[in-house]
């Protein structure tokens, strides 16, 4: 009789502090090769600087980065040698990454060249106390978009919620963005900003939203625009103030095809024409969903600008509601920027520009 007994391998050493510690026994490559972003979105063809992180996995390793990206991008490395002496040393190289007119959509992948082998891989390590260690192996590329994108107006306020990349986001287009602490919402006048957007859920986690209210509606009203991105309204997480300067109520309402068709049920509004003009295209390569908690119940200040529904689902026109109110702008929006901003969808990007330049009223 045979018995067969599998077992992971481990490695084993003690921490002064923990004690004994347990880690998956790890097979790399003798350096690993980090982008510092995901997507990186160009507005213009002005160029970016990239940085790498090369991470030694093992002693006296040395070699040179190389960089393949699609057709139209240039790319110059800035100190593409590297020499790493120790397990763990990293050495940082930067490149220049510039668009040109005919550049297309795509990866930028980072590669190793040590000893005349090729080394392609980034790691991503996952460390808490409460999981196993554990980490992952993946191919060492980023997203180079080039958006065709206007915007006015620079400067950004942005109130935090639940956390998301929207702010990196913007300044990767050229936005100034600064994050409204507590501090700064008691204190600074807000209309040195040209738009204040709240991030996802910033009204389920900040309670103290409801004290800035009315310093908030003033900020509309003497010709702020304020974007508000979704949040949710139920029984475990209530929104525990008003949010626009009229009545409406978050629904549960969504659509999760990401393909699902946006009807243009007020195509003349500045937020499909100004200053980027919303076509379809705009809605094209969407990832994972169109929108979540969508307005209902909405008062005739109010205007919708879309009607989208999932297949074999009523439709709704929640999605996106703007509201004048004195000189400026309101906005409620369930669609999921902050899904398809870190993506790269240039068509959200322009359609985010856009809520961000609301025109003032007279």
């Amino acid at each position: 009789m045979n018995l067969k007994i599998e077992r992971g391998l481990v490695y084993k050493y003690t921490d002064p502090v923990k004690g004994e510690v347990y880690r998956p026994f790890e097979i790399l490559p003798p350096a690993t090769i980090n982008i510092s972003d995901k997507v990186f979105v160009f507005s213009s063809d002005s160029p970016k600087d990239i940085m790498f992180t090369v991470k030694a996995n093992a002693a006296n390793v040395s070699g040179s980065v190389q960089l393949k990206a699609p057709e139209g991008w240039a790319v110059q490395i800035k100190n593409p040698d590297f020499k790493l002496v120790a397990t763990g040393d990293e050495a940082i190289v930067e490149a220049t990454v510039t668009p040109k007119k005919n550049s297309t959509d795509g990866k930028l992948q980072a590669m190793l060249n040590i000893g005349g082998t090729t080394y392609t891989k980034s790691i991503k390590r996952i460390e808490y106390d409460h999981i196993p260690y554990q980490f992952i192996l993946s191919d060492a590329e980023a997203g180079l978009v080039h958006v065709d994108l206007k915007k006015t107006g620079n400067v950004i306020g942005y109130i935090q919620g639940a956390g998301d990349d929207v702010p990196v986001c913007l300044k990767q287009i050229g936005y100034e963005v600064t994050i409204l602490t507590d501090e700064l919402l008691a204190k600074e006048n807000l209309a040195k900003y040209n738009c204040i957007v709240t991030g996802v859920r910033a009204y389920n986690t900040n309670e103290r939203l409801q004290i800035y209210y009315t310093k908030l509606m003033d900020y509309v009203k003497n010709g702020g625009n304020l974007v508000v991105q979704y949040n949710t309204n139920s029984r475990i997480g209530p929104v525990g103030t008003k949010v626009g300067p009229y009545p409406f109520t978050i629904s549960r309402d969504r659509v999760t095809d990401d393909n699902a068709e946006m009807r243009f049920v007020n195509p003349k509004h500045s937020v499909l024409n100004f200053p980027n003009i919303i076509t379809q295209k705009d809605f094209e390569g969407w990832v994972q969903e169109r929108g979540i908690y969508f307005a209902s119940d909405i008062d005739k200040n109010y205007e919708t600008i879309f009607s989208i529904n999932d297949p074999d689902e009523k439709a709704s026109e929640g999605s996106l509601i703007v509201g004048k109110y004195g000189k400026g702008n309101f906005v409620y929006t369930g669609l999921v920027f902050f899904r398809e901003l870190p993506a790269g969808v240039p068509g959200a990007y322009r359609l985010f520009a856009n809520l961000l330049s609301i025109p003032t009223n007279k």
